[in-house]
């Protein structure tokens, strides 16, 4: 085989595993906005799993939520070792309570 070939073959295995972002209704949008209120409110611990972009796949990240900023729509996160993650809305795909 050419190592073009070759090439080819290694990306098309690649994107093989690639995840395909998840579309959420109206009411699990509605359950998530709940979850985010309480969780700042009583600055409970939360699990954000959401897809990254840039891999192509879904990632989990737990922290407590620092703020919501609403011109940007996105979620500033503080996780447990003390990484600070900005988080757009758009591409989360659940929110759940740890604690």
């Amino acid at each position: 085989m050419l190592p073009e070939h070759v090439k080819m073959l290694w990306d098309w295995a690649k994107e093989d595993l690639w995840e395909k972002p998840k579309e959420l209704d109206e009411q699990k949008l509605e359950e998530m906005d709940e979850t985010i209120r309480q969780a700042v409110e009583l600055n409970q611990q939360v699990a954000i799993s959401y897809y990254n972009d840039n891999e192509r796949r879904n990632e989990i990240v737990t922290g407590k939520i620092r703020s919501y900023d609403i011109v940007t729509n996105e979620l500033q996160m503080i996780s447990e070792n003390g990484e600070v993650y900005e988080i757009p809305l758009q591409p989360i795909n659940d929110i759940d309570l740890t604690e």
